[in-house]
C-alpha cells in the first residue's frame, strides 16, 4: 500500500496501537526539545523520576524565553538548567544562542526522526521531514526517560501546493491563507502534509515558517518532504551526512485533500486578537501603527531579516514607530552582520535586540496602550504581547518593513518599489560556541543540581475523588488560549519554576478575582470551570493546567478542547469533559454547584455520564474521550502519581 510521509514516520515509530484515526497510539521519540519557560519543570520531573541518563538520540534544552535579567530569578534558573543538562546528558543552548526551533533545525534536526518538544511550535521542525510535535513538559520528561509518547492517531490532511509566490508575497502568507480558510481549530486532530510542484520554490526556512504556524491551526504536526532542498540546507550547515530522502510514495493518498495555488496569493494579515482573524492587507491599509516587529520562530530565517533590511536600506522609518529587530539565532545574526544587513536596519532607525523569543512571549517590546503593533510572530492572543489591552496584527516581513516606513499598515505592492531579491550567504556561519554537548556519563554522574531560591518542587496531588460537590468558579467563551489561562510576559515567566507563586496569575486576564476565590475553597473540594469551543488553544505550557489544579480545579467542562491542553489536564488529574448536548452550556452559570457520585467507576464503565446541578436538579450529560491508560492516570490523580505507582525504571 502506498504511504504518505506522515504514515511512514508513524509506522516507523509505532510501539502500540493501530493507525486508525482517533485511537490512541504510542510513538518512540528520537529527539526532544525543551525551552527555559517550560524546561525548569521538566528537569525537576526528571529529578523526581531519578533519571540517570537521557535515553533519546538527542535531547536539547534551550534558553530563549526568560532572557531578561531584571533580578536573580532568571539567571538562577539558567544555572539550574545548565547543571541539569550536564547531569542528565542533554545539549544546552546558552542564553543568546537563539530561539529553540531554528537553532534545533540548524544543528540537530534529522529527516525521518520524531521530535517532541515542550513548546507548541516544535511542529516547525516538520519542515525537515520529521514528525515534530508539541506536548506538555511531563510528556517530554517521560520521552527523555525512554517512555513512548501517546497521542490520538491523527487524520492526514494533504495540502497540494502549485504555482509560485508572486513578488511581495512570502511563506507567511501561505500559512495565513490556510488560517483564513479554516480558522484556529481547522487542524485539530490532523497532521498537515504539504506536497506538489509548488514546493520546488520554497526554501527549507520558508517551510519552517509554514510548519511553525500549523500550531495556530491546532494541528498535531506539520510534515514536509525531505528532498533536495533539505539536502542543500543540511549541506550548508555542515551536516549533509544527516540527510535521507523521505517523500510520499507514488499513489499515496490522504484523509483530506486541499490545494493552494501560490500564484494566486496576496499579502495577508491577521487582525487582533486571533491568528485566524485573517484578511488581505489592502482591507486594513491606512491603519496607523506604533510598532513594527521582525523576528520570532514564525519568521526566523536569514531572508526574513535580509529582505526587511533591503526594503528600508537608505530610508528612515516613520516618526514614532518602534521598529524592533529580534534575531532568532546567533549564527544567523553573524551572517546578517557580514552581509551589512544589520547596518541597513540600524541606519533606518531600527532597534536591535538579543537573539531570543523576546517580545513574542511578552518578554520586552510591549506596545504602548491603545496603539497597534505589527508583528511577524505566530500569535496575537489578548495580552500575549505584555500589554493587557494590546492590539497586535500578524503579517509577513515584507508588510512589516514597508509599514514601518509609512507609519501605517501598507500593502507592500503599492509602494512602487522593486521587489528585493535576497539569497542566503554562499558560506553560512556555523556557530556551536554556545551549544554545549552532553557530558560523558561518568562525568555527568558527578554533577550536582544547582537550585536557586526561586525553584520549588511540585506539591503532591491527591487521587481523583469518587464524589464531588463543587461550584463553577468561572464560565468562559470560545477560543480561550493558554495565554489567557496563565499569562506570559516579564511579570510571570520568571516564576515558571515556582508553582505557588505563578498560580497567583491564573486566569487574571479573564477574571482578576479567580485566584482569591479559588484559594478560599481549595480545601473544600475544589471547583469546576466551564468553557466553549477550542478551550486551551495556543502554547503547550503545562502551567496552564498545573496552576489551576494547584488551586483546586477538578473538572473542566467545555464544548471541545485544544489537543495539548486536553492532554495536560489529564496529566495533572483534572477531569476534562465535553457537553453531550452543547445547549447545556447555556444552562450552566458561574456559581452553580455540580454534584457527581461514583465517578471513578463511571469513567471506567463508559464515556458518557451525568452531573447534577444542585439547586435546579437539572442533569447535564457529559462525555470523556480518555483511553484506558489515561483513565488509570486520572484515577491516580495525575501522571506523576501514575509513574510512581508503576515504579517505572528510568
Amino acid at each position: 500500500m502506498p504511504l504518505n510521509i506522515t504514515q511512514k514516520l508513524i509506522q516507523d515509530h509505532l510501539v502500540s496501537g493501530e493507525m486508525v484515526p482517533g485511537t490512541e497510539i504510542g510513538l518512540r521519540i528520537d529527539q526532544t526539545l525543551t525551552q527555559d519557560a517550560t524546561g525548569t519543570l521538566v528537569m525537576l520531573e526528571l529529578e523526581a523520576m531519578k533519571l540517570d541518563r537521557a535515553k533519546t538520540e538527542a535531547s536539547a534544552q534551550y534558553v530563549d524565553h526568560n532572557l531578561i535579567q531584571e533580578d536573580s530569578k532568571n539567571p538562577d534558573d539558567h544555572l539550574f538548567l545548565h547543571s541539569a543538562t550536564r547531569r542528565f546528558g542533554l545539549f544546552y543552548s546558552r542564553p543568546g544562542n537563539g530561539v529553540s526551533h531554528p537553532v534545533h533545525m540548524q544543528r540537530l534536526a534529522k529527516p525521518g526522526k520524531t521530535l517532541l518538544g515542550s513548546d507548541s511550535h516544535t511542529c516547525a521542525n516538520g519542515c525537515m521531514g520529521m514528525l515534530a510535535m508539541g506536548a506538555g513538559g511531563i510528556d517530554v520528561a517521560l520521552a527523555i526517560a525512554g517512555e513512548p509518547f501517546y497521542v490520538k492517531m491523527p487524520k492526514i490532511w494533504g495540502i497540494k501546493l502549485t504555482g509560485k509566490l508572486p513578488d511581495w508575497v512570502s511563506a507567511k502568507d501561505v500559512i495565513l491563507e490556510l488560517l483564513r480558510r479554516h480558522d484556529v481549530k481547522g487542524g485539530v486532530g490532523k497532521v498537515i502534509e504539504y506536497y506538489g510542484p509548488g514546493l520546488d520554490s520554497l526554501s527549507a526556512m520558508d517551510r519552517h515558517v509554514i510548519a511553525n504556524m500549523g500550531a495556530e491551526l491546532g494541528a498535531t504536526g506539520t510534515v514536509f518532504p525531505s528532498d533536495k532542498e533539505i539536502k542543500r540546507f543540511l549541506q550548508e550547515q555542515g551536516r549533509v551526512d544527516d540527510w535521507i530522502e523521505l517523500v510520499a510514495d507514488d499513489g499515496a493518498t490522504y484523509d483530506l485533500v486541499e490545494e493552494i495555488n501560490l500564484s494566486d496569493l496576496e499579502p495577508l494579515i491577521a487582525k487582533p486578537s486571533s491568528p485566524g482573524n485573517v484578511v488581505s492587507v489592502r482591507e486594513v491599509a491606512g491603519t496607523p501603527i506604533y510598532q513594527s516587529y521582525i523576528g520570532s520562530s514564525a519568521n526566523p530565517g536569514f531572508r526574513d531579516f535580509a529582505i526587511a533590511a533591503e526594503i528600508v536600506k537608505g530610508k528612515q522609518v516613520a516618526e514614532d514607530v518602534s521598529f524592533d529587530i529580534n534575531p532568532t539565532s546567533r549564527q544567523m545574526l553573524t551572517d546578517l552582520v557580514k552581509e551589512s544587513h544589520i547596518a541597513s536596519l540600524l541606519q533606518s532607525g531600527a532597534r536591535l535586540h538579543q537573539a531570543g523569543c523576546n517580545g513574542c512571549i511578552g518578554m520586552g517590546q510591549a506596545p504602548a496602550t491603545g496603539r497597534n503593533s505589527l508583528r511577524t510572530t505566530p500569535r496575537n492572543f489578548p495580552g500575549r504581547s505584555g500589554t493587557r489591552e494590546d492590539s497586535v496584527f500578524l503579517c509577513s516581513p515584507e508588510t512589516a518593513a514597508v509599514s514601518a516606513l509609512t507609519g501605517e499598515i501598507t500593502d507592500p505592492r503599492t509602494l512602487g518599489m522593486d521587489y528585493p531579491k535576497v539569497r542566503d550567504p554562499k558560506e553560512p556561519t556555523i556557530d556551536v560556541n554556545l551549544l554545549d554537548p552532553p557530558l560523558p556519563i561518568e562525568e555527568a554522574r558527578k554533577v550536582e543540581l544547582e537550585k536557586g531560591p526561586n525553584i520549588a518542587s511540585i506539591p503532591d496531588m491527591d487521587e481523583m475523588p469518587d464524589a464531588i460537590e463543587i461550584p463553577i468558579l468561572l464560565k468562559m467563551g470560545d477560543n480561550i488560549s493558554t495565554d489567557e489561562i496563565l499569562a506570559g510576559g516579564a511579570r510571570v515567566l520568571p516564576y515558571r519554576s515556582n508553582l505557588p507563586e505563578i498560580s497567583k496569575f491564573t486566569f487574571e486576564i479573564i477574571d482578576e478575582t479567580y485566584y482569591m476565590r479559588a484559594k478560599e475553597i481549595v480545601s473544600k473540594g475544589g471547583h469546576a470551570i466551564v468553557g466553549g469551543f477550542n478551550y486551551g488553544q495556543g502554547s503547550s505550557r503545562e502551567h496552564a493546567a498545573l496552576a489551576p489544579r494547584y488551586l483546586g480545579l477538578r473538572v473542566a467542562i467545555v464544548k471541545d478542547f485544544a489537543r495539548i491542553h486536553w492532554q495536560n489536564l489529564v496529566n495533572f488529574g483534572v477531569l476534562p469533559l465535553t457537553f453531550v448536548n452543547e445547549s447545556d452550556y447555556d444552562i450552566l452559570e458561574q456559581g452553580d454547584v455540580l454534584i457527581g457520585s461514583g465517578l471513578r467507576e463511571k469513567i471506567k464503565q463508559g464515556n458518557e455520564f451525568s452531573l447534577m446541578v444542585k439547586d435546579s436538579g437539572l442533569e447535564i450529560k457529559v462525555n470523556h474521550t480518555l483511553s484506558k491508560r489515561q483513565i488509570e492516570i486520572m484515577l491516580n490523580g495525575g501522571i506523576i502519581n501514575w509513574v510512581k505507582n508503576r515504579n517505572i525504571s528510568v
